[in-house]
């Protein structure tokens, strides 16, 4: 009756190994950018939107890059956006209050990707805090849109660039 209850243990601890090793050979990383501009002269303390150009995919490639295709593809989640003013170069996020992204295609509805409230960061740096939405739509999607909204606590006396860098975690199935 022990040794059954021992290999019955032995044989799920087994399946559940495998399963994790499974997942994790078929999990990787998918990156993306984009830029916007912030620009001078705008009222502080209300939200307003940035206008983000759309997010060309390279997922296709990604995908075969990584033994796989989008049909096995399961889920798809942002690992993490990054925020880093490129222009000017001296210039910090201190102005900033907060920021909310969004991502949307022509075929799908806008869901929020990662926000920052009450922001305090005096680097040129800043890494928001990511949903934990399944994108795996978006992401197999040939582009997809970026909204950004920003709420600043001080008038911008100059146009800001900020590039958004974008790591998506994908796990895809075996077969």
């Amino acid at each position: 009756m022990k040794s059954k209850k021992i290999t019955i243990i032995a044989i799920l601890s087994l399946l559940v190994i495998s399963c994790n090793a499974v997942d994790q050979l078929l999990t990787f990383t998918i990156s993306n950018q984009t830029t916007f501009k912030i620009n001078s002269g705008l009222p502080f303390n209300s939200p307003f939107e940035v206008a983000t150009p759309d997010v060309t995919t390279n997922s296709t490639s990604e995908f075969k890059n990584n033994n796989t295709n989008a049909n096995l593809v399961k889920d798809v989640k942002l690992q993490e956006l990054k925020l880093s003013i490129t222009s000017p170069a001296d210039k910090t996020f201190s102005f900033l209050k907060s920021v909310h992204m969004y991502i949307s295609t022509t075929a799908d509805d806008e869901i929020e990707l990662a926000f920052q409230d009450n922001i305090s960061s005096t680097t040129n740096t800043i890494i928001l805090t990511c949903t934990s939405q399944k994108l795996d739509k978006y992401i197999k999607a040939s582009s997809y849109k970026i909204r950004t909204t920003v709420t600043t606590k001080e008038t911008l006396t100059q146009e800001t660039t900020i590039k958004a860098d974008m790591k998506f975690k994908v796990t895809a199935d075996p077969f």
